[in-house]
């Protein structure tokens, strides 16, 4: 027996189009989906102590571009659980009344770690402490609004 040949083209032009349909890709219907639920599976273990921490990925993430951000000028700090420092302590009548950075001076973690209210729920690391819980209902969630389902989700 003979084989047959032939030739084929693979078009992918329309790969766009596929990706937008099935609301993959930035600003898409599961873009959102999965930037939502990240902010929702953090926000008992982001730190509180006024809340502006926490509702900061709110305001300052634009849902749907695939970056969640908390926007205060001691994220970082809190997110790492370490003290840095320098810092001088500022006394008024006698009390601590806050401390300071020596400017130019940029601040170094010192190994001392920061303790929480809230502790152990909220604290440090809130992101990978929130996927360790949250990730595998994120991910079939995302799938299903994708048109497909979870990896391991059988099927046949």
């Amino acid at each position: 027996m003979r084989a047959k040949l032939f030739d084929a083209v693979l078009d992918l032009k329309g790969l766009d189009g596929v990706l937008k349909d099935r609301g993959l890709g930035v600003q898409g219907r599961v873009q959102c989906f999965v930037d939502q639920e990240v902010i929702r599976a953090c926000d008992d273990k982001v730190p509180f102590e006024t809340g502006t921490l926490k509702n900061s990925a709110l305001t300052a993430s634009a849902i749907g571009a695939g970056l969640v951000v908390y926007a205060t000028p001691y994220a970082h700090y809190m997110y790492m659980g370490e003290v840095y420092g320098p810092n001088i302590p500022i006394y008024e009548a006698g009390e601590l009344a806050g401390v300071f950075s020596p400017k130019g001076q940029a601040k170094q973690p010192t190994g001392r770690k920061l303790a929480y209210a809230g502790a152990p729920q909220r604290g440090d690391h809130w992101f990978e402490r929130a996927m360790a819980e949250h990730k595998k209902e994120i991910l079939a969630g995302a799938a299903a609004l994708a048109g497909g389902r979870p990896e391991g989700g059988g099927g046949g």
